[in-house]
């Protein structure tokens, strides 16, 4: 006969309550995930509400900056726009702005508090009206494509570090290394290494299109090449050249000698350079005995005047020749010369250029885009074949990119600019080979920004006006 011992019965009640206790710890635990993944979500929805509500607030601060601007020109002694108790509504939010005049430059700071349910933005700006932004720097890059990694470099040590003098400004960040200096304010839109200055600075670049160079240049080169003759000539090879009493004869076309140089480009290639004058080699790249430009209608020449004109070539400009080192425009005008240069494509400096007079005389080089050529608007600076580029007298923009590269053995070990380096994009500093640093120094002239010097045809801001204020800069502040 078989007893029931109970065993049985009591391992069954013990794997119920076993299954029972993972059950409730199952439960505790989707319970506490759910309750997690509640709190994610939470917190996600109220920091994706907090970064709009930012924004939001950032967007009221630039409404109180033009708001200002707006009082401004219709009230130069207005001082405050709303109070931190009574601010101005806008936009679901509310914003206060104080306006501070510096009297010795008729420029204005404006500093401008927004609130947006609780996020608050705070920012400065410099307003001010009339001068030319990119004419106020030494070194200008605007950064147009929004490029987050840019920086703009300078770098070297000992005698072969860079030096600028005069104030630098950078659409993305500025990278300082070595014994690198800038004598002067450096702004950025990003971070400053190296060195110090501002930071989340925004500034705007010229508004080229605005100027419509094709129509209202006083010569247009290319046309005035329509009636050009194939010759040879002591500045080098054969090229398309036209009579000493026009006013574009200070250009040659497509020379023979530089073939290589042309079949590299798209576009035809202006070479300045004339065939007119002596051709001077000036060997110690010192200025002494440069290659002379002389322009028509002055100083005893034929033709219309040359002087006080903007050139604007439908192609490439060079100051680039085998058999020179040095140009210069030389005159008799006690008031010296000023020209522009406008190339709808890109200028390529390989040699040096003097001013006669560097207190009268001025000339600037533009390079502007051609939509249908991706490689224009740009500015290549330095000779790496020869090295024969060590000064530059001018003013330089390009409406992209400015790219001084002397990346060989044989680049010139120093080049100094005296006018400045400006870019709507990138300035390119590029001057490192094998271990070695060739010196880049900037000395600015400040004479155009100063009413010493007025050049033809320079590019303005967009909607800039002498008689209107403008939004030069601005940054963010600590919130008050």
């Amino acid at each position: 006969m078989k007893f029931c011992t109970g065993r049985t019965r009591d391992s069954a009640r013990a794997r119920a309550g076993s299954a029972a206790v993972v059950a409730i710890v199952a439960v505790v635990v989707l319970v506490g995930l759910c309750g997690a993944m509640l709190m994610i979500v939470t917190r996600s929805t109220d920091e994706r509400g907090a970064t709009v509500d930012r924004h939001q607030a950032l967007s009221a601060a630039h409404a109180g900056i033009g708001h200002a601007m707006v009082a401004l020109t219709a009230d130069d002694d207005v001082r405050t726009i709303g109070t931190p108790d009574e601010p101005v509504a806008f936009g679901g939010g509310t914003y206060w702005a104080t306006i501070t005049p510096d009297g010795a430059s008729g420029d204005y700071t404006v500093a401008s508090f927004a609130t947006v349910r609780g996020e608050t933005e705070a920012i400065e700006a410099l307003v001010s009206g009339g001068t030319l932004d990119i004419y106020d720097h030494a070194l200008f890059a605007g950064n147009t494509s929004g490029d987050p990694r840019y920086m703009m470099k300078l770098g070297g040590r000992g005698d072969q570090a860079d030096r600028v003098n005069g104030d630098v400004y950078s659409g993305g960040g500025v990278a300082i290394t070595g014994t690198a200096l800038v004598n002067g304010s450096i702004r950025a839109e990003g971070a400053i290494l190296g060195g110090e200055g501002e930071m989340g600075v925004s500034q705007p670049v010229p508004d080229i299109a605005a100027m419509n160079y094709p129509a209202t240049a006083d010569f247009k080169v290319a046309s005035l090449f329509a009636t050009a003759a194939y010759k040879s000539d002591d500045a080098g090879g054969s090229a398309w050249q036209l009579p000493k009493a026009n006013p574009a004869h200070i250009f040659r076309k497509n020379p023979s000698d530089r073939a290589s140089d042309n079949s590299s480009t798209r576009k035809d290639d202006y070479y300045l350079e004339d065939p007119y004058e002596p051709v001077n080699s000036d060997p110690q790249s010192d200025g002494a005995k440069p290659y002379p430009i002389t322009l028509s209608g002055i100083s005893g020449q034929p033709g219309p005047n040359g002087n006080n004109k903007v050139y604007f070539i439908d192609g490439n400009l060079w100051i680039h020749n085998r058999n020179t080192f040095s140009f210069e425009i030389q005159h008799d005008l006690a008031a010296g010369v000023q020209v522009t240069f406008v190339a709808k494509g890109n200028i390529y400096f390989s040699d040096n250029v003097f001013y006669q007079d560097a207190q009268k005389d001025g000339i600037a080089f533009i390079a502007m885009k051609d939509s249908a050529e991706a490689d224009s608007g740009n500015i290549y600076f330095g000779d790496p074949l020869f090295g024969t580029l060590e000064q530059m007298h001018a003013f330089m923009y390009a409406e992209n990119n400015f790219i001084d590269k002397n990346l060989s053995a044989t680049g010139s070990a120093q080049v100094a600019v005296y006018g400045n380096m400006t870019a709507g994009n990138k300035v390119d500093i590029q001057r490192d080979y094998k271990g070695q640093h060739s010196k880049l120094t900037v000395n600015y002239d400040g004479r155009i920004s100063s009413g010493d010097l007025s050049l033809p045809g320079l590019p303005r801001t967009a909607d800039q006006d002498d008689d209107l204020l403008r939004l030069a800069a601005w940054r963010r502040i600590p919130e008050q």
